[in-house]
C-alpha cells in the first residue's frame, strides 16, 4: 500500500548527513566533571551507629540491608546468614552483626573475611564473624542460589 521510492531515501539520508556536524571537527569538548575522577580518596560516609535503636527494629534494618549489598555474593551469604541467626541474637551480638556489616566500606573485604581469603582484622574478629565463617562453609550443603523471603509465607 505505502511505496516510499529509493530516491527519496536517498534524499532524506543526505539531508541528515548534511545537516549534522561531526563532532570531531567542530571543536566540542565533553563537559568538566564536576569531581575528579583521577582521585581515588572519594571520602565515604562514617557509619554512625543509631542509639537507642529498639532490638527488634535493629534487627528488622539488619535484615533489610543483609539482603541489599554493593554485590550479589555478599547478598547471598549476609541474607541467609541473618535468616537463619539474626533473631536469635542477644544485643550484644547484634550490635556486633551491626558494626561488621556496615562499618567497613567495601563489600569486597566483608566478603574475603567471610571466605578465608584474607585474614580478619582484630576489629571484627568476634564471636559473629566465626559463626559468619561457619555458615559460608556450608558442611550442611544448603542450596543458597537465591535469597530467603524476607516475611514468613501465610499458609
Amino acid at each position: 500500500m505505502f511505496r516510499i521510492s529509493a530516491l527519496r531515501i536517498g534524499a532524506a539520508r543526505s539531508s541528515l548527513v548534511a545537516g549534522s556536524r561531526s563532532l570531531a571537527t567542530d571543536g566540542y569538548k565533553p563537559p568538566t566533571p564536576m569531581i575528579d575522577l583521577e582521585d581515588k580518596s572519594l571520602p565515604i560516609p562514617e557509619y554512625k551507629e543509631k542509639k537507642n535503636e529498639p532490638l527488634q527494629l535493629q534487627k528488622s534494618r539488619l535484615l533489610y540491608q543483609s539482603r541489599k549489598r554493593g554485590m550479589l555474593e555478599n547478598g547471598l551469604l549476609l541474607s541467609t546468614f541473618a535468616s537463619k541467626y539474626l533473631q536469635g541474637m542477644n544485643p550484644q551480638q547484634t550490635k556486633l552483626y551491626d558494626r561488621l556489616i556496615n562499618q567497613p566500606t567495601n563489600d569486597w573485604d566483608i566478603f574475603y573475611w567471610a571466605t578465608g581469603v584474607k585474614p580478619t582484622p582484630k576489629d571484627y574478629d568476634n564471636e559473629v564473624m566465626d559463626l559468619l565463617k561457619a555458615h559460608v562453609k556450608n558442611d550442611e550443603r544448603e542450596q543458597r542460589f537465591t535469597q530467603p523471603d524476607l516475611y514468613a509465607k501465610a499458609n
